[in-house]
């Protein structure tokens, strides 16, 4: 009986918190154009595995998370940065220049 408690408590817990749960995985790329009027960026990045994402190369213009992240980081810059879909939409959840 307490095996089976267990179990149920676990199967409770993945389905509360598992479908929240995002595997973060961060993407190198080069910022392209800043819009804060929109709160975009426009970003030429590697795959993004994490949204299906697998072709090299790719510029895509993302919505960003936070709009102040649009202000530590310039045209031209090196960055590392997370993506995810937030309300439907492909959407950069942290952004930080390269090391």
């Amino acid at each position: 009986m307490n095996t089976l408690r267990s179990i149920l408590v676990a199967s409770a817990a993945l389905a509360l918190f598992g479908s929240n749960v995002a595997l973060a995985q961060s993407v190198n790329g080069e910022v392209k154009k800043i819009d804060e009027a929109a709160n975009k960026i426009t970003l030429k990045h590697g795959p993004i595995k994490s949204l299906d994402m697998e072709e090299d190369g790719m510029t895509m213009v993302f919505r960003v998370k936070d709009p102040a992240m649009l202000k530590q980081v310039k045209v031209g810059d090196k960055v590392k940065f997370d993506a995810d879909r937030v309300n439907g939409q492909i959407t950069v959840t942290k952004i930080e220049k390269a090391k």
